[in-house]
Parts: structure tokens; C-alpha cells; sequence
């Protein structure tokens, strides 16, 4: 008999799980994650308890997602954009139904906080707008989106899915689906920001499905990642530590992908990268240094790689909350 959507989401503590458990924290679940994120974007609440204000046109939700005081903005239908538009401090815009969103460019968070983003269909990101940015921002919790575009065209024609950087900082990205597209996920966007992004860049990717997306599932560099309990097929190259990053590898799954976490890539200096718990499903690693982040300083129950295939496909993107 298959398992029921309650079964399929609970979490079998595992890894740094039972850390926690062992110094008398209580590890979080997924079921908790709906109302509030785990990972280093623990605390985000984005517009709280604020009045919601439902929107459908692209100037009612510019007008809506301005300034720092605290709202709640529901989008209802597929707005088309063209570039991004930038949403203030204290905001949480949530997508009304299964197929409400963003098509042709996206959301930028630039130098704000406390920012949720859920619920969301957000497609086709021309370049050089990415489907949502967060630069020089901290506090942010993305979960329940659908990310895609296509790969008819070269792999500049869009932009990324979702991209991290200008020492951005306690990020949670979870439960969200990222389909058909060259450039996933990049963390840090260049070999010569060290300045501003050392001590920075701290992101847990978890419960996402990476469906054909190129490489940068995600790339990281400078920060420190926790990517566990995803679901990634149709890679060519994944997990990708670069620049001195740390990344913490656990309970994911790879399928048809080529190489599931590499250090030793594209940049002049290697990162570092610790793997357990995973299903490789044939896939390659290259890991050039082992990592010394082990221990994220969060509560989290990591489910086994057994079974993140069942949660992940059941309980990913938008319309699924």
C-alpha cells in the first residue's frame, strides 16, 4: 500500500538529527517546515500576521511589495514580467492556488530582510533577470516555488532559476521544484568577491527536485551550504564547492547525472565538501578536500535516502501547501 502524505513527509532522524537530540535540542521535521523554515533561514516570518492583500496585475503588486512595514501580498494569475521587480523588508508574497506567478523575468531581494517567498510558478527568467535574486539580503525563506524554463535556447538566453550572492545571508530554500534550465542555483557570483562574501553565503537547500537542470544544483562559493534530502535528476554536473565554500552533502539522490559534487571546478581555488547518507545512483564525485562542516548549528531531522524520492516528487512546488 502506498503511504499516506502524512507518512510520506515524516522524517527518520539521521545525521546531524541526532546531534541535536543528543544536546537535548529538539530536531525539526518537514511537517513543521510548512508554517516555518528550517535551516539557516530559521526565524524568517516575512509579513507575519499582517492583513493579506490579493493582487493580479504587475502595477497592484509593485504597489503592494514596497517599503519595510510588514504585509502579506497574494498573487492570483500568472503576471508577465519583463526584468524584476524588487520586494521590501518584512514581505511575504504567496501564490493563490497552483498556478499563480511570474513569467519572463522575476523578484529581486536587495538589501532587505525578513522576506518569504512561496507558493510561487515563476518561468522563463530572460536574461540577465534571474527568477528571484537575493543580494546583500538576510532572512529569507523560499519553499513551495516551481522554477523552470526551457532548453531550446542557448544556455544564456535565461537567467538563473535562483541566485544567492553580494554576501547574502541565512537562507533556507526548500521544497521546491527547478525544471529544464542550464544554470540552477548559483551561491556567490564571482571568484573575486571574497571581501564581501567570507563569513557570509550560509544556505540550506532542502526537499527540492532538480528535474534536467544543466549544473548548479547549487554552485557555491565563499559560504557555507547544507544541501540535504533533494532529489536531483538529469544533471551533468550538481553540487559544485568552489572558493574555500563548505558544503554538507546528506540523504540526497542523484539519477542520470553525470557528477554528483565536485571541489575542484571552474575556479582557481578548490571548496570543500563532507558526503554521507547519499544515493550517488551512479554518478561520480570528486572531491579534492574534505570538509570540516559537519554539524549545522540548527535543529533538522534528515530523512534517508530511501525514501527522499517519494516525499520529495509528492510534496514539491507550488500547490502543494
Amino acid at each position: 500500500m502506498r503511504p499516506t502524505m502524512s507518512r510520506r513527509r515524516f522524517l527518520a532522524l539521521s545525521g546531524a538529527g541526532a546531534t541535536a537530540l543528543a544536546l537535548g535540542v529538539p530536531a525539526l521535521t518537514a511537517t513543521a517546515a510548512e508554517t516555518s523554515p528550517i535551516g539557516f533561514g530559521a526565524g524568517t516570518t516575512g509579513g507575519g500576521n499582517a492583513t493579506p492583500v490579493t493582487v493580479s496585475t504587475l502595477a497592484a503588486f509593485k504597489a503592494a511589495v514596497t517599503g519595510n512595514a510588514a504585509k502579506v501580498v497574494r498573487v492570483s494569475g500568472l503576471i508577465t514580467l519583463s526584468g524584476q521587480v524588487d520586494i521590501g523588508s518584512n514581505t511575504t508574497v504567496l501564490g493563490v492556488g497552483s498556478s499563480s506567478g511570474f513569467t519572463g523575468g522575476g523578484l529581486r531581494l536587495k538589501e532587505v530582510s525578513n522576506v518569504v517567498v512561496r507558493n510561487l510558478n515563476i518561468s522563463k527568467p530572460l536574461a540577465p533577470s534571474d527568477g528571484i535574486t537575493v543580494q546583500e539580503s538576510t532572512k529569507v525563506w523560499i519553499d513551495h516555488n516551481s522554477f523552470s524554463a526551457d532548453r531550446d535556447h542557448d544556455k544564456d538566453y535565461y537567467d538563473g532559476l535562483l541566485d544567492i550572492n553580494h554576501g547574502s545571508d541565512f537562507v533556507t530554500v526548500s521544497w521546491n521544484t527547478f525544471r529544464d534550465h542550464f544554470k540552477g542555483s548559483l551561491v556567490g557570483h564571482s571568484d573575486n568577491n571574497a571581501g564581501e562574501d567570507t563569513g557570509h553565503l550560509r544556505v540550506t537547500y532542502h526537499h527540492n527536485h532538480f528535474s534536467d537542470v544543466y549544473s548548479r544544483i547549487p554552485s557555491l562559493r565563499f559560504g557555507t551550504g547544507h544541501f540535504y534530502d533533494n532529489y536531483v535528476a538529469g544533471a551533468d554536473t550538481a553540487v559544485h564547492s568552489r572558493m574555500g565554500a563548505q558544503v554538507l552533502v546528506e540523504n540526497n539522490v542523484f539519477r542520470s547525472t553525470k557528477v554528483a559534487v565536485t571541489t575542484n571546478r571552474s575556479s582557481d581555488v578548490d571548496g570543500y565538501a563532507v558526503l554521507r547518507g547519499n544515493d550517488l545512483g551512479g554518478a561520480a564525485t570528486e572531491i579534492s578536500q574534505a570538509g570540516s562542516f559537519t554539524s549545522p548549528p540548527y535543529s533538522y531531522s534528515a530523512e534517508p535516502a530511501s525514501s527522499v524520492v517519494a516525499s520529495v516528487t509528492a510534496g514539491a512546488g507550488a500547490g502543494k501547501i
